[in-house]
């Protein structure tokens, strides 16, 4: 079983920075895709950010410039810096990993449990 265990939200201002956390742990032995998503209240969840094992990163448009993602294979771990956050990033952040092999067995899909986010003035 792969477990991710998010890290990191918090409140913040707008025009701060966050960064965001996610250990996968178990007996991994690969990850495909790790990614990031949001929810905001009353809203659908949506992709905020991915990455490739390689490190092909692929960014919503409204995270364009100022998120960035990245992973330390090694670790099993994605990361998520958010700058110049804005009231409309808050949100309850997801780890989301999409094909990970664990102990000789595949996962097509796991996710965390979240992590608030709040943008406020």
């Amino acid at each position: 079983q792969v477990q991710l265990v998010e890290s990191g939200g918090g409140v913040v201002q707008p025009g701060g920075s966050l960064r965001l956390s996610c250990a996968a742990s178990g007996s991994i032995d690969s990850i495909n895709l790790m990614a990031w998503y949001r929810q905001a209240p009353g809203k659908q969840r949506e992709m905020v950010a991915a990455i490739s094992a390689g490190g092909t990163t692929n960014y919503a448009d409204s995270a364009k410039g100022r998120f960035t993602i990245s992973r330390d294979n090694a670790k099993n771990t994605v990361y998520l810096q958010m700058n110049s956050l804005k009231l409309e990033d808050t949100a309850v952040y997801y780890c989301h990993v999409d094909g990970a092999y664990s102990g000789g067995l595949y996962y097509p899909n796991s996710w965390g449990q979240g992590t608030q986010v709040t943008v406020s003035s």
